[in-house]
């Protein structure tokens, strides 16, 4: 258990406001080895840290991201900080970069769930001597396959969906990794199992699972013996890889 990496969702939503700053000091303050974040982009093309395509449940705006600048969006609070800024991907890497911590970034789509032209390569700008010591995910694999074209990433992520996973063997995800340069499968954690996990791992390729946010399903993924498991609750994780707690 203890060769399983722990990355802090969001920097731990659970206890802090999900994608900020303060979340993501607090995050560092635990021996876990990812903080883990998501990316929008603005009208601008700057890499925006928010997970949501549009500004309204996190901060005190409203619209999408997209619609606005970066000068603009940066004028927006996140709920729950005492008035800290929405922050852009400099931001955030200066604040992770500074750590032993990698970063373990999203790239989302926009509200028409389509890619943003371009970000890949501007995430990539942005984080400059930090993109080895970066985790790229996605779920669209048009985004993955740009970053493993563009190269330099630590590992490349490819997301999939519960729902879409019901239709798919563990060869199909397989193949679907290597159609877009992924090194590593990410689902939720109720989808992993020990066939999906052994036939990447005699493919080469990882897993990680996120959604392990209570004692229960973060015990079963410590059992199952996944390669990264990202929690809205890190200490709580943390303490529980320490004690090797088995699935009961």
């Amino acid at each position: 258990m203890s060769s399983i990496e722990i990355a802090s969702h969001r920097g731990g939503a659970f206890l802090w406001p999900e994608n900020s700053l303060m979340a993501f000091r607090h995050a560092l303050g635990w021996a876990a080895e990812q903080v883990e974040f998501d990316v929008h982009a603005s009208r601008d093309g700057e890499p925006v840290v928010i997970h949501d395509a549009t500004l309204d449940r996190t901060t005190d705006g409203s619209g999408p991201v997209r619609a606005l600048d970066w000068a603009e969006v940066r004028r927006h609070r996140l709920r729950g900080t005492g008035g800290e800024a929405v922050p852009s991907l400099a931001e955030a890497a200066a604040l992770i970069g500074a750590s032993p911590q990698r970063l373990r970034m999203e790239i989302k789509a926009g509200v028409d769930g389509r890619p943003y032209p371009g970000l890949v390569r501007r995430c990539a700008e942005r984080l400059g001597g930090l993109r080895a010591r970066t985790v790229l995910m996605s779920f669209e694999a048009a985004t993955v396959a740009e970053a493993a074209a563009l190269g330099g990433f630590g590992q490349l992520v490819y997301l999939v969906e519960t729902r879409p996973m019901r239709a798919l063997r563990p060869a199909d995800l397989v193949a679907l990794c290597r159609s877009c340069g992924a090194t590593e499968l990410g689902v939720h954690e109720g989808s992993a199992d020990e066939a999906l996990r052994d036939a990447l791992r005699e493919s080469g390729l990882r897993l990680s699972v996120w959604g392990a946010n209570h004692a229960p399903s973060i015990a079963r993924a410590l059992a199952l013996g996944v390669d990264v498991l990202a929690t809205d609750d890190p200490p709580l994780a943390v303490e529980m890889r320490a004690a090797a707690i088995p699935l009961r």
